[in-house]
C-alpha cells in the first residue's frame, strides 16, 4: 500500500473550503507581488499573479511517497522537478504568461506542473523558454518534464512518452445574450458567419464543414481578423455570429469579458482532432526515462483527490477535464493535416 502524509500547510486570509478531500484557501484581494505558486509544506498557489485570469487559490497537496521512491533515481536524488513552458516571448494567457508582478510565471500549465511536483514530494523549478527550446530542454535532459499545451501525437511519440491531463478542445464564442448552441453537427452553422485565424486547425476544419454544407445548398461565411481585438470587436457589433478558436483563448477572453457591456460566452466545444478522434494535451518526457508512469499516477491522484477539478475551475477550463491520465494514449495521426 501506498505510504502518503499530509505537509503542513500556512493558514491565510480567505475563507477554507473543504471539498473532495482538498484543502482550499479562496483569497478575496489581487494576487500579491509576492505570491509565492509553491511552499515547502507542500501548498501551492495557483492563479497568482493572473491579472483576472483566474481567482488565487492555495491548495494543500499531500505528497505520495511511494510515488517519490518509484522516480528516476537522477530526479529523486535532486528534490526537484524541473518544469518546462515555451510560452517565451510573449506568453499566452490563460496557459502560461508572465504575470502582473512582472515576474511570476502563471497560469494553468505552470500550475498544474507545480501541483504534480508537489505530489511528488519534490521542488518546482519552472524554466521558460521558446517552444523549440522547449523540446530541446526536454531532448538533452535539461528539463524534466514539459507542461506546456502539447498536444500528443503519434509522431511526437517517437520521441517523447506522454501522460494526459486535458482535453484539446476547440470553441464557438458568441456573445453571452445569444441562444445559438454548437453541440458536433456542423448543420447548425447553415446562414451564419463565423470569424476563424487564417492558416490553423480550426481554419481546416471550418473549411470542411464550409463544403459540406455548400454540397447541400446551404451556405457558411468565414471572416478573417488581423487579431484577437478585431475579432472580438467584429463580435459584439453583430458582423459576424460567432467565432472559432482554441478553448483555452476563448475561455480567458470570456472571463475578461464578464464585467463589460458586451459578455462572451463558450456555445460549445469541438475536438482540435476532428470527429474521429478526441484530442489529448499530455505532460511531454524524454521517451524511456521512467519518469512518465510517476507522472501519470501522480495526475490521476490530483484527479482523485479534487486538485484537478479546483485547478480547472480556477481557470474556466472544467469543459476540458479528462476522467483519468492515459500513458501514450492514441495521438493525432501521422496523416492528420
Amino acid at each position: 500500500m501506498s505510504r502518503t502524509h499530509t505537509h503542513r500547510w500556512r493558514t491565510h486570509a480567505g475563507a477554507l473550503v473543504l471539498a473532495a478531500g482538498v484543502a482550499v484557501a479562496l483569497t478575496g484581494c489581487s494576487p500579491s507581488a509576492n505570491a509565492d505558486p509553491s511552499s515547502a509544506d507542500g501548498t501551492v498557489t495557483i492563479g497568482a499573479a493572473s491579472n483576472g485570469a483566474a481567482k488565487e487559490t492555495r491548495i494543500a497537496v499531500q505528497e505520495d511517497a511511494a510515488l517519490h521512491d518509484a522516480l528516476p533515481s537522477a530526479v529523486r536524488k535532486s528534490g526537484e522537478l524541473v518544469i518546462g513552458i515555451g510560452a517565451l516571448p510573449a506568453g499566452f494567457p490563460p496557459l502560461a504568461f508572465t504575470g502582473d508582478d512582472q515576474k511570476t510565471l502563471t497560469g494553468a500549465e505552470p500550475d498544474l506542473g507545480r501541483l504534480v511536483a508537489a505530489k511528488l514530494g519534490l521542488e518546482p523549478k519552472v524554466q521558460n523558454s521558446t517552444w523549440d527550446n522547449l523540446f530541446v530542454g526536454i531532448d538533452t535532459g535539461r528539463v524534466d518534464v514539459g507542461f506546456s499545451n502539447v498536444t500528443d501525437t503519434e509522431q511526437r511519440k517517437e520521441k517523447y512518452d506522454f501522460a494526459s491531463y486535458r482535453q484539446d478542445n476547440l470553441a464557438f464564442q458568441v456573445p453571452k445574450s445569444s441562444d445559438w448552441t454548437f453541440a458536433g453537427d456542423p448543420s447548425v452553422l447553415a446562414g451564419k458567419t463565423v470569424a476563424v485565424s487564417s492558416g490553423t486547425n480550426q481554419e481546416k476544419i471550418l473549411l470542411e464543414w464550409q463544403k459540406q454544407l455548400e454540397a447541400a445548398g446551404e451556405t457558411l461565411t468565414i471572416k478573417y481578423y488581423p487579431d484577437a481585438n478585431a475579432t472580438l470587436l467584429a463580435l459584439r457589433s453583430g458582423k459576424i455570429d460567432a467565432a472559432f478558436g482554441p478553448n483555452p483563448s476563448i475561455a480567458y477572453q470570456n472571463t475578461q469579458s464578464a464585467g463589460s457591456a458586451n459578455p462572451t460566452k463558450t456555445a460549445g466545444t469541438y475536438s482540435g482532432a476532428g470527429s474521429s478522434l478526441q484530442g489529448l494535451i499530455a505532460a511531454t518526457t524524454k521517451k524511456d526515462n521512467g519518469l512518465v508512469e510517476p507522472l501519470q499516477k501522480a495526475i490521476d491522484e490530483l484527479i482523485d483527490d479534487g486538485a484537478y477539478a479546483t485547478w480547472l475551475q480556477t481557470y474556466n477550463l472544467s469543459n476540458e477535464a479528462v476522467p483519468r491520465s492515459e500513458v501514450n494514449p492514441p495521438g493525432l495521426p501521422l496523416d492528420n493535416g
